[in-house]
C-alpha cells in the first residue's frame, strides 16, 4: 500500500513555523495570542493527521482495515509500539499529547494554552521522528 506522507509533513512544518513566529513576538503583543492559537491548532491538526497515517500504516501489519478503524487512538499507539514504529516511551508521551488534545474540548483557556505550549517542542520532535520512521518503513510518496 502506498502512503502519502505529505499531509503529515506539511502539518509539522506549519506547526514549526507557527512556533518560530510565536517565539519571535513579545508576550504582550496581540500577535503573540494569534501565533499561540496557531500553534495550538497546529498541534491538534498534526496529532490528528499523525494518527490517521499511523492507522493506514498499521493495515500492513494487521490486515483488517475494519478492525483498525475500530481501534481507539491509544490502542493505535500501542499497536505502533508492538510493530516497532514507536518506542514505549514515545507511546507514553503521545498518550499525554492525546490527553491534552482531548482536554481542549473542555478548557480552551489560558491554562490549556500554557500546558500545550509546555509540551509542544517535545511533540514536534516526536512527530518528526514518527514521520521519518513511517517514511523509512513504508516508503516515500512520489511527491515528498
Amino acid at each position: 500500500m502506498s502512503l502519502d506522507f505529505t499531509p503529515m509533513g506539511r502539518c509539522i512544518h506549519t506547526l514549526e513555523e507557527s512556533l518560530r513566529h510565536l517565539d519571535a513576538v513579545d508576550g504582550n503583543d496581540t500577535l503573540h495570542e494569534i501565533f499561540r492559537n496557531a500553534v495550538i491548532k497546529g498541534f491538534e491538526s498534526t496529532l490528528e493527521v499523525s494518527g490517521n497515517l499511523l492507522r493506514k500504516a498499521l493495515q500492513e501489519y494487521m490486515g483488517d482495515p475494519k478492525a483498525i478503524s475500530r481501534l481507539v487512538f491509544k490502542d493505535v499507539l500501542r499497536h505502533a509500539a508492538t510493530h516497532d514504529l514507536m518506542t514505549l516511551d514515545e507511546v507514553e508521551r503521545w498518550f499525554a499529547y492525546r490527553d491534552s488534545r482531548n482536554s481542549a474540548a473542555h478548557d480552551y483557556g489560558e491554562a490549556f494554552a500554557t500546558h500545550v505550549l509546555g509540551l509542544i517542542r517535545a511533540f514536534v520532535e516526536d512527530a518528526k521522528r514518527l514521520h521519518r520512521t513511517l517514511e523509512e518503513r513504508h516508503g516515500r510518496c512520489a511527491d515528498t
